[in-house]
């Protein structure tokens, strides 16, 4: 018999989140590190028309746009419906790619603190191209060598089990927006023995990545997403409403939307034009699909083409939070999206594109939008620039904030869908699948950044 939780784990982490100076990097050095590894390689990301691409094509009879081995991603349509909202039905292009990818971040002690394996990878949609990713951020396509290209560096310690302890592991939900019921594996495992660290990789402690994640477009999403599944090492604190209270109001937002979303063939979503280097909306609104050509020397094929979508404008993501009774708390979103596995996930509190709301009266603008971009520097208590996966996403960027409000801005009584939730609930919940959008995870990894107060 075996404990059912690790009772020193917490402790672990926490000293590794006080440590702000790795055993094997300092933090000073860090800008230094990452520069070095992006002047060791060859990066080039251009523009093409689709018909440039290289293996990819539009289907017959579906217009669908596919790669010719069948596997990576297709692009089509999706038909969404709902019972309840603003909008009620949409249509528009939508990412399919069934594989389960991983997404793993590999752990080891040195002089007795937790440090994290982290690599600086290139993606084509990043705007800065190289950022901190997880130790292996692999679709299946890749990591079985679909493209006849190179190994990935430390897959094993995620697919053969006994080279580790696993310290989290939780299939996530990728952007539904973008992605059609798209999951990946974030799991983080503890290695047994030596781990020499390959070219482009570094060994980071909380701490330290906890100080990155204060800088704008230098940790990137998939490992922001990991980092969130770790267990939670802060004190717990009370609540406004109890974990059973939560729960059950979560279920009840599930059951009462109801969405359906339905694959549809690409050439057919009405209001969307396809031209020789874009689909878009015929209003210029919302998102385009693109193509490009890559070069990269660091990954595992060191050329290829591939489609992308990119965003019409940059993004605000946000909490709005609040202190009840000397606790941190946040306001939760339960998020319709179309490409959800279910109807619903957590999101935060603003996760909007602003530029397609500018032509609506304010009355009519999604809440706590306006409180967001108006806030007053006072309340913002973090506020960064991040991107989302560079390798299906060009040029997708977006502020990420922690806004603090006051009871006039924010009651306790919120708006319908909405939740007054604190972080350590939160971090119990995303040790479930599908209970928090990406981008929820993504501003709990920030929190965490935040130091005690975020905990």
């Amino acid at each position: 018999m075996r404990e059912r939780e690790d009772a020193g784990l917490p402790a672990r982490l926490a000293l590794s989140a006080a440590t702000t100076d790795g055993a094997h990097l300092r933090t000073a050095e860090f800008d230094d590190w990452l520069a070095g590894r992006g002047r060791a390689h060859r990066f080039r990301v251009e523009r093409v028309p689709f018909a440039a691409l290289d293996g990819w094509s539009f289907e017959d009879g579906t217009g669908n746009l596919v790669h010719r081995s069948g596997r990576f991603f297709s692009v089509e349509g999706l038909r969404v419906t709902t019972g309840s909202g603003p909008h009620r039905l949409w249509h528009q292009p939508i990412i399919k790619q069934p594989e389960v990818g991983i997404l793993g971040i590999l752990a080891k002690e040195f002089d007795g603190v937790l440090h994290f394996l982290m690599q600086a990878k290139m993606e084509p949609g990043n705007p800065n191209l190289l950022q901190l990713s997880p130790t292996v951020q692999a679709t299946r396509s890749n990591y079985t060598k679909v493209h006849r290209g190179a190994d990935v560096k430390y897959l094993e310690y995620f697919t053969r089990p006994g080279r580790g302890r696993v310290l989290a592991d939780v299939l996530q939900s990728e952007h539904g927006s973008w992605f059609h019921r798209k999951s990946n594996r974030n799991v983080i495992v503890e290695a047994l023995g030596d781990v020499p660290p390959a070219d482009d990789f570094c060994w980071l402690t909380l701490g330290q990545l906890g100080e990155l994640l204060h800088r704008d477009l230098t940790v990137n999403m998939d490992a922001r997403t990991v980092l969130s599944c770790l267990p939670d090492h802060g004190r717990p604190a009370g609540a406004l409403h109890s974990d059973t209270e939560v729960l059950s109001w979560f279920t009840g937002e599930r059951s009462r939307h109801d969405v359906h979303a339905e694959r549809i063939p690409l050439a057919g979503v009405p209001g969307w034009v396809r031209g020789p280097e874009t689909i878009a909306r015929e209003d210029g609104r919302y998102f385009r699909v693109v193509a490009v050509s890559v070069e990269a020397d660091s990954r595992e094929v060191p050329r290829w083409t591939q489609p992308l979508i990119e965003p019409v404008a940059p993004g605000v993501t946000a909490f709005v939070a609040r202190r009840i009774h000397g606790v941190l708390h946040l306001l939760a979103h339960a998020r319709v999206e179309g490409g959800f596995l279910d109807t619903v996930e957590l999101g935060p509190t603003v996760q909007y594109t602003p530029a397609n709301y500018a032509h609506l009266a304010p009355a009519d603008r999604p809440p706590f939008l306006d409180l967001v971009l108006n806030a007053d520097p006072r309340q913002v208590r973090y506020e960064a620039v991040h991107s989302e996966e560079g390798g299906r996403f060009l040029n997708a960027v977006g502020r990420t904030l922690v806004v603090e409000a006051d009871a006039a801005q924010a009651p306790l009584d919120p708006p319908p869908g909405y939740r007054w939730v604190t972080p350590g609930q939160l971090r119990s919940l995303v040790r479930h699948g599908h209970y928090l959008n990406v981008q929820a995870r993504t501003l709990l990894a920030c929190l965490g950044a935040m130091g005690d107060e975020g905990r």
